[in-house]
This record gives C-alpha cells, sequence and structure tokens, in this order.
C-alpha cells in the first residue's frame, strides 16, 4: 500500500505578481523558485516560492489574476495555511518582524495544539506560524540568501485548514481512500495526519454551515498532496477513480506530474509526483531569477513575455 508523504504543494490567487512577490520573498523570506505561467492560461504568471530547491512540502505557489475580486468568505473552502517554524523563540522573532513590516498578528496563541502566531498577507490569505519543534523539518533545504535567519526560517508547510458543510464526507476521504490517520474528531472539527506524529502532512477539517465561498484576491484554489513517482500517481488514480470522483487524468506539468479530482464538498486536491523538480531547467543557484517556460511553451515565449508586466529583479 503506498502512502501520502504529506503535502506537496497549495496554489492561491493573487491580483498583483509584484506586490505578492515582495512579501513572499522581502517579509516572510521565502526563496522564489520558479517564475513561470499558467501552463493552462500562459497570460497569468505562476510564482512559486519555497526553500532553497522548492522541495515538495515547502512549495506556495500564485496565479495572478489581475482582476481578482475580494475572496467573500464561506464554507467549502481552503481556509488557512500553516507554516512551520522551528521553535517558540522563532515565533516571537516572526512577532517582532511582522511588526516592522505593518502586519497585524494574533500574538502567540495555540492553534491545533501547537504555539502559533495567525496573520494575513496583503490580501486576506490567512495564515498561520506554528512551532515545529524540531530543529529542523527533514524535507527542508536552508536558503543562505534569506533575509530571515536560518535558526528562524520558514520550513514549509504544516497544518492545512479545510472548511466544510460535510465533515464525514471529506474525513471519509482522507481516511478510506489515502489512508490518513485521524488524530481528533468530534462533530465541529477533526484532525487528520498522512504520517502519524508529523504536522507537515496534517489537514484540520472544520465543520461549517452557510453559504460556499466564492474565491477571489487571497483565496485558496486547490491543495496537492505527494506522489513519490509517476508509479504511484497512477495508483492512486486508479484508487480515486473507483471511489467514484472523476479525475482530469494524469497531466504533465514539466517540474512534476499530477492529477485533480474534487471532493464530495467540491475541496479541490491535486496529487503531484515528487520530480523531477524545478532544477530540470535551470540550475540550483539561479532559481526563480527569469521566466522559465516548459517546453511546449517555449516557442510562444516572444508573445508571452510580451503580455506579461515585470517583476523587480532579484537583488
Amino acid at each position: 500500500m503506498y502512502k501520502i508523504a504529506g503535502h506537496h504543494h497549495i496554489s492561491m490567487i493573487t491580483k498583483s505578481a509584484n506586490k505578492n512577490n515582495h512579501f513572499y520573498r522581502h517579509v516572510l523570506g521565502l526563496r522564489r523558485v520558479k517564475l513561470t505561467v499558467n501552463q493552462d492560461d500562459a497570460s497569468m504568471y505562476h510564482l512559486f516560492f519555497g526553500d532553497k530547491t522548492g522541495s515538495p512540502g515547502t512549495e506556495l505557489s500564485f496565479f495572478e489574476i489581475p482582476p481578482a475580486g475580494k475572496t467573500h468568505r464561506g464554507t467549502n473552502a481552503i481556509t488557512r495555511i500553516g507554516l512551520l517554524v522551528p521553535s517558540e523563540d522563532s515565533l516571537h522573532y516572526w512577532q517582532s518582524r511582522l511588526d516592522e513590516n505593518g502586519v497585524a498578528h494574533s500574538g502567540v496563541v495555540t492553534y491545533a495544539g501547537r504555539p502559533a502566531l495567525k496573520f494575513e498577507d496583503p490580501e486576506g490569505l490567512r495564515l498561520v506560524l506554528l512551532a515545529a519543534n524540531s530543529e529542523k523539518v527533514a524535507h527542508w533545504e536552508t536558503w543562505l540568501k534569506s533575509e530571515v535567519p536560518a535558526e528562524h526560517q520558514i520550513q514549509g508547510m504544516g497544518p492545512v485548514e479545510i472548511t466544510v458543510r460535510r465533515l464525514e464526507k471529506l474525513a471519509n476521504t482522507l481516511t478510506d481512500l489515502f489512508g490518513y490517520t485521524t488524530v481528533h474528531y468530534s462533530e465541529d472539527e477533526a484532525i487528520f495526519q498522512s504520517i502519524k506524529g508529523e504536522p507537515f502532512g496534517e489537514i484540520i477539517v472544520k465543520y461549517l454551515d452557510g453559504p460556499t465561498e466564492r474565491p477571489g484576491r487571497g483565496s485558496i484554489h486547490h491543495l496537492a498532496i505527494r506522489a513519490k513517482n509517476e508509479e504511484e500517481l497512477a495508483f492512486w488514480e486508479e484508487k480515486v477513480r473507483g471511489r467514484g470522483f472523476h479525475t482530469s487524468g494524469i497531466i504533465d506539468r514539466f517540474y512534476f506530474k499530477s492529477l485533480y479530482f474534487r471532493e464530495s464538498n467540491g475541496i479541490l486536491f491535486e496529487i503531484a509526483t515528487d520530480g523531477p523538480g524545478f532544477a530540470i531547467d535551470g540550475d540550483v543557484e539561479h532559481l526563480g531569477e527569469k521566466l522559465d517556460l516548459p517546453p511546449f511553451l517555449e516557442e510562444r515565449r516572444a508573445e508571452i513575455e510580451a503580455h506579461l508586466s515585470p517583476i523587480e529583479e532579484n537583488e
């Protein structure tokens, strides 16, 4: 039986690639590991931020949609992203850093049983820093050129919060289909882990009735979970189809292969392979410094570049 190894990446909507780029690089200290375009609509940027190489489990990705309006919050949506930092001392560092950058926050609180610091990005995307209480998350690679000291750097994705009307439906998908472990269950909230005891593959499901969220800037488009390789991905495609869900089929995204499906509440999941990774078309030292295009879009480079507004240069 194959095992989901945790989160792969998570994808959001931004209205401004420039403002987004500034916040995630210069405030949160992440590396921009890939500057590319949405492969399904090459008129929009697709930015990836993460650790030194954009390791699976560290990637935050954003589609730039300049006309994006306000998000009308509601249910049946992915509603918060957890980001892991090494310790409670790191949370105090981040409290000061957010203050210095004019970012409102909760102060140190408890979230999902861990010391935490809640805040939002400039577009209202809900985030929470959590103390991992470990010196280093295994799959994270230090980015030495970050503006954040190595001992306090964000080490990738932690718990992802999903809010739904039918909690039991999503619970069954996570446990029966993907083999997640239930670590807490009540009628209002449940917590599941892909690797028992590890926060980096955790999903928090909250019950909420009411209108469905209407996405806009700062909303979360989908969550991708990890498959080791294409063989595992084919296995999961068969399992997902066998469950009665419609899938996109396996799609070659060049940097990884993936498939998409919506579970019973309408939450969009992606299952993505670990490789080949973002260094397939560039060297590690210069990741994210220029516009990279997958081979099938390369012949359209001049046309694509002509329609994209410049993003600040790497410093």
